[in-house]
């Protein structure tokens, strides 16, 4: 049994009331692997039950950032959007994941959130910090790979993937900039950006940014 957290939304878009979201291919891809895909809502009062129901942890990302404050920044530039309800929740279920060395996959937002509970910070906004960077908010469809990553030999993405370079998709403006003491970097962008990262006393806790 898979948990997914959601999006939160109060945009009239939708709804004329605050909304939830997931995109189908999040369920499909627990489903087509042998999963039961369980989605959570925020509800701070249930993690404890949350955290006894589940048997592993999928952080998806999402169109915001989190709150520099969480990591002892003061915001540096004006393109941090934030969810701060969407944040709080999923910092504290996952903290409860790892305490129960419940198995946790960060999609994106996801792996940057992973680095910011264990201690870590975030580049706020790429253009602003890595000289030549590549490009990072791909133009083409999602799906589609855009640039390759490296990745660490003899790390559990490298045992996951059996490759050492693979292509991925792209659509990030922040990125781990300082990893966390319980990080290591398993792999990286040809422009230095950290691309995905692991606990390295988890059995299975594992981030990447595509």
């Amino acid at each position: 049994i898979i948990g997914i957290t959601l999006d939160h939304q109060i945009k009239d878009s939708y709804a004329a009331y605050p909304w939830y979201a997931l995109r189908e291919n999040y369920v499909e891809a627990v489903q087509i692997h042998g999963g039961i895909p369980v989605i959570i809502p925020y509800s701070f009062d249930d993690i404890s039950a949350y955290i006894e129901i589940i048997d592993g942890l999928l952080i998806p990302g999402g169109d915001f950032d989190i709150h520099p404050q969480t990591y002892g920044e003061k915001q540096k530039s004006d393109t941090v959007s934030v969810n701060i309800k969407r944040s709080e929740f999923e910092l504290k279920l996952t903290k409860a994941a790892l305490e129960k060395d419940i198995p946790i996959f960060g999609i994106c937002g996801g792996e940057q959130l992973i680095n910011v509970l264990l201690g870590g910070t975030l580049i706020q906004h790429i253009p602003d910090e890595i000289p030549n960077y590549i490009e990072h908010t791909q133009k083409v469809p999602k799906h589609l790979g855009t640039h390759r990553v490296k990745i660490e030999k003899d790390s559990l993405l490298a045992r996951i993937t059996g490759n050492e370079s693979i292509l991925v998709n792209s659509t990030h403006h922040q990125a781990v900039k300082k990893p966390a003491n319980d990080v290591i970097i398993c792999a990286t962008a040809s422009d230095g950006v950290i691309e995905a990262i692991e606990h390295k006393h988890k059995k299975f806790c594992l981030g990447v940014q595509w």
